[in-house]
């Protein structure tokens, strides 16, 4: 497709270099979205959670997003402050905020992010979390796309009272809407790729991908379509789209390997409408496996979140949140958002 400038991006990728990125010692840190500031500067926006809690489920419950900087896109990036912090179980964010993605449009910051809330107690440090815990069966039902707006990328922000994209019974998206990746063309009208999940009795079934869009950021957001948008074999997450001018592309995660030749590796496929998707010739766009400017190479346990930095027009860094250890989020010891260089094409 005409425009589409992260094709073949997996051969553009640059040795990473070891000492930049977001790295908070007593954290897990995930995601990761960044934005050339007013003041000229670099700012991260992460998720966060204090690691007495387990990597996962802990984000469910403890997870907080934040904002750090840098005088250049690679970092090290500097933490700043809490962006939008637990705020109460009465407000259906009011819990958790994640998979931040930040987007300037004219003199607005507007930062998607998945929120959810649950009415129990909060954990204490030594408090054994896993995924049948009463509180995280609560917070992942619960689990809504939203936005928050502010004209300084310091804030303040603007916190909505309600989701952007509910749940519809009955539909694909029953269960849980997340995982935000907007497009906000130039007239303000958006196109946003969402994960989510159908009620099936009393549990929820498999990950689906949606699409909705909108005439303006602040919404009403509409889904287009009464099915996921790709089909059962194209079994994706975390997916990044961009208009090419021409329609639209994106990379993701490739869930189970069998379309990009790699587990959890990155995969590349265009659109004309956002709806109709198709795998590029070349479709895989990353790997696992990082080149660090020290020379070695290393195979992450988990490479995903990915963010694209566009700076005049072309992409000049991926943002991923990666995790040490063999691989599956128990066996992480650290995670961290790495900045890897993109060489022009």
């Amino acid at each position: 497709m005409k425009g589409a400038l992260l094709n073949n991006l997996s051969g553009r990728l640059l040795p990473a270099p070891r000492n930049g990125g977001f790295h908070l010692e007593d954290y897990w840190v995930w995601c990761g979205s960044a934005v050339r500031g007013e003041d000229g500067r670099f700012h991260l926006f992460a998720s966060r959670w204090p690691k007495w809690l387990p990597m996962h489920p802990g984000w469910l419950i403890g997870s907080e997003i934040v904002r750090a900087s840098a005088d250049r896109p690679e970092g090290p990036y500097v933490m700043e402050e809490v962006v939008l912090q637990s705020r109460g179980a009465e407000y259906w964010d009011g819990r958790s905020t994640h998979n931040p993605h930040i987007v300037k449009h004219g003199d607005t910051y507007i930062l998607y992010y998945m929120g959810t809330t649950h009415p129990l107690a909060e954990p204490l440090p030594g408090e054994e979390l896993t995924l049948e815990d009463p509180r995280v069966i609560v917070a992942r039902a619960n689990k809504r796309v939203g936005i928050a707006v502010s004209k300084s990328v310091s804030g303040p922000w603007e916190r909505m009272d309600a989701p952007i994209l509910p749940v519809r019974p009955g539909r694909f998206d029953s269960f849980l809407t997340s995982n935000p990746a907007p497009c906000i063309r130039e007239d303000g009208s958006v196109l946003l790729i969402y994960k989510a999940r159908r009620y099936e009795g009393v549990a929820h079934g498999k990950m689906t991908i949606g699409v909705a869009c909108a005439d303006h950021y602040n919404g009403p957001y509409r889904v287009l379509s009464e099915e996921p948008v790709f089909p059962p074999e194209f079994h994706i997450e975390d997916p990044f789209i961009r208009f090419t001018g021409q329609g639209y592309e994106l990379i993701a995660k490739d869930m189970e390997g069998s379309l990009c030749g790699e587990k959890h590796g990155g995969i590349h496929a265009v659109s004309p409408d956002g709806l109709q998707w198709q795998l590029s010739a070349s479709p895989k766009s990353y790997s696992r496996t990082i080149r660090w400017d020290d020379g070695t190479e290393q195979t992450m346990g988990s490479l995903e979140r990915p963010f694209i930095l566009f700076q005049d027009g072309r992409p000049t860094h991926l943002f991923a949140a990666v995790a040490d250890g063999p691989g599956g989020f128990r066996q992480a010891a650290r995670t961290w958002n790495q900045v890897i260089p993109i060489a022009e094409e």
